[in-house]
């Protein structure tokens, strides 16, 4: 049933098919079985092509090498890369020997990286040797000094006590390091002889994937996934889009975040579609080339993604007249701009999806035969097998058409933060996913999200947390106070402000205070907006208003008439 139950915002989805318990391995196995010949993978700037029985081929090689290394089932891998091929061979080759695959965002900064790495107790880390300014084994040396007197595969060091071994993606040797070429090598042995036994091991209930959210506050957590977890939901992703084998699916979003690895690289190979990786970050004009050249049916993409493409300069010129459907989520989706998506892109049959990373990530959907204004005003309707209320601040469900907290239960939630049981419990309640997301479920099950119960922010579809760059922001040595908080942005949803109280006598200014960050987090968490005064308001209490500044903030840009 998807229409709402007893006139209440409670809904539930289909279940005439069945979930598949399926381990990743498995599922390949399955796929390569049906479609062994097609196209699997294209990565237009490697100039890589692949087919699904060489890339189940290079898979086997890659997860015999991390045997032959040293890796093992429970292991946390970490992936710290943009999108390459090498990044999809890892997403399979851990789940191939039921390691668990820890996806660090390309973007992080240095003790950014030490969080993610300490957190779950990473032993193995693959890594890009950089990615446009970033220097990935810089960072790695400074965190880590012991590599350059470590035998390889053995590391010590006082700063990651977990970590034993660092590969890189380049071609040159590094003190400490293995190249990823070389471990691709020693899976040329008679480790290969022993996969299958350990995929027939696994469950598919096993902990697979570790992806870092704060959900609503604090410190990045690892939201952990099974394989049961993303198999279903990718699956699920790919009949809303009615891919088939015949499909293109164009993958410009990141392979860290969810959208990129599930509903991206498990959600074409779930049809024996093709994937197509048009760069190692969104670039406009190479995604709109790859669209062209390989024929791309289908595109994910969140909005400022669109529109980089629908308003670059050689737009025009571009065939994409196969272009039938996709994804756009990550950030608010504006009526506007899917109409343009379906009208100048041909993206006709385009969805929208809603969910978070600890529910895999998505709940809601829109059908490529929702009338046009419900596929360009909602999130569309609940996904097969996942039950979605709204909820009051007492927990009770609400009627029909009121706004309230936005709750899942299902095969779709995470099995926990990983070594964090108490802020699990804080936020999965008998099953229920607490989401944080405020929404309205309309007569029909039609689904919007209104906002945020807590006050994180999104940025072009990267998720921010203000108590994270606030406890950054406390560590300059002329900041007494700071909050950070979302301001409305038309290309990116959100921008970054900050509102500052300097220390007695310190010198800062804004254009400092930006280049002190960007030493020191990734770059979209950077505050964009920056306000500096002796006083912020308070509530009776005493705690910050971050509405009254943001408030006092747009005032203060808003020209005078």
């Amino acid at each position: 049933m998807t229409r709402p139950i007893n006139g209440l915002s409670h809904v539930r989805g289909s279940t005439a098919r069945p979930l598949i318990e399926a381990t990743i391995p498995a599922f390949l196995k399955e796929v390569c079985r049906r479609h062994g010949d097609r196209a699997a993978c294209v990565f237009s700037e490697q100039g890589e092509r692949w087919t699904y029985d060489q890339l189940a081929r290079r898979i086997d090689r890659l997860a015999a090498g991390l045997l032959a290394i040293g890796v093992y089932k429970g292991d946390r891998v970490g992936i710290w890369s943009p999108n390459r091929p090498e990044w999809v061979l890892t997403q399979f080759a851990t789940a191939r020997i039921g390691a668990v695959l820890v996806n660090i965002n390309p973007s992080y900064k240095k003790d950014e990286l030490a969080h993610a790495l300490r957190a779950v107790g990473v032993r193995t880390l693959i890594t890009a040797t950089g990615h446009r300014d970033a220097d990935y084994l810089g960072m790695i040396r400074a965190l880590a000094p012991e590599l350059a007197r470590a035998p390889v595969g053995r590391l010590s060091a006082a700063a990651l006590p977990a970590l034993r071994r660092v590969v890189h993606l380049g071609e040159d040797d590094k003190p400490g390091m293995l190249r990823f070429a070389d471990v691709m090598d020693r899976g040329r042995s008679g480790y290969r002889a022993r996969l299958d036994a350990i995929t027939r091991s696994l469950s598919a209930h096993d902990a697979i994937n570790i992806q870092f959210t704060s959900g609503t506050t604090g410190r990045p957590k690892g939201a952990t996934l099974s394989h049961y977890n993303v198999v279903n939901n990718a699956i699920s992703a790919a009949r809303a889009m009615r891919l088939s084998p015949g499909d293109g699916l164009c993958i410009p979003v990141p392979l860290y975040h969810c959208f990129g690895m599930v509903l991206g690289v498990l959600a074409a190979t779930a049809y024996g579609a093709k994937m197509v990786f048009p760069a190692e970050g969104f670039d406009a004009l190479a995604t709109l080339k790859a669209l062209q050249d390989e024929g791309c049916t289908a595109v994910h993409g969140v909005p400022t993604m669109f529109s980089g493409m629908l308003d670059h300069p050689d737009f025009a010129r571009f065939d994409l007249r196969r272009m039938r459907t996709g994804i756009m989520a990550g950030a608010p989706c504006p009526a506007p701009l899917m109409r343009r998506v379906m009208r100048e892109m041909h993206c006709k049959e385009i969805t929208i999806a809603y969910g978070m990373t600890e529910t895999s990530p998505i709940s809601f959907q829109t059908a490529p035969d929702d009338p046009p204004e419900r596929r360009v005003n909602t999130v569309g309707r609940v996904q097969p097998h996942v039950e979605v209320r709204v909820v009051n601040k007492d927990d009770e469900v609400v009627p029909v058409g009121q706004e309230g907290e936005v709750q899942t239960r299902g095969y779709l939630v995470m099995k926990g933060y990983w070594g964090d049981p108490e802020r699990t419990a804080e936020v999965i309640q008998d099953g229920w996913m607490h989401t944080g997301d405020l929404g309205v479920i309309d007569a029909e099950g039609y689904a919007r999200i209104t906002g945020r119960a807590g006050d994180m922010l999104i940025r072009g579809g990267e998720n921010i947390y203000p108590a994270e760059v606030e406890a950054v922001l406390l560590t300059h040595p002329d900041i007494a106070q700071a909050q950070i908080f979302g301001m409305p942005d038309e290309r990116l949803g959100e921008e970054v402000a900050a509102w500052i109280i300097p220390r007695a006598g310190a010198r800062i200014d804004a254009d400092g205070l930006r280049k002190w960050c960007e030493e020191r987090m990734a770059r979209f968490k950077v505050p964009r907006h920056i306000r500096f005064d002796t006083e912020m308001p308070l509530t009776a209490t005493g705690k910050p208003q971050k509405f009254r500044m943001r408030e006092m903030m747009q005032a203060d840009q808003t020209p005078a008439h």
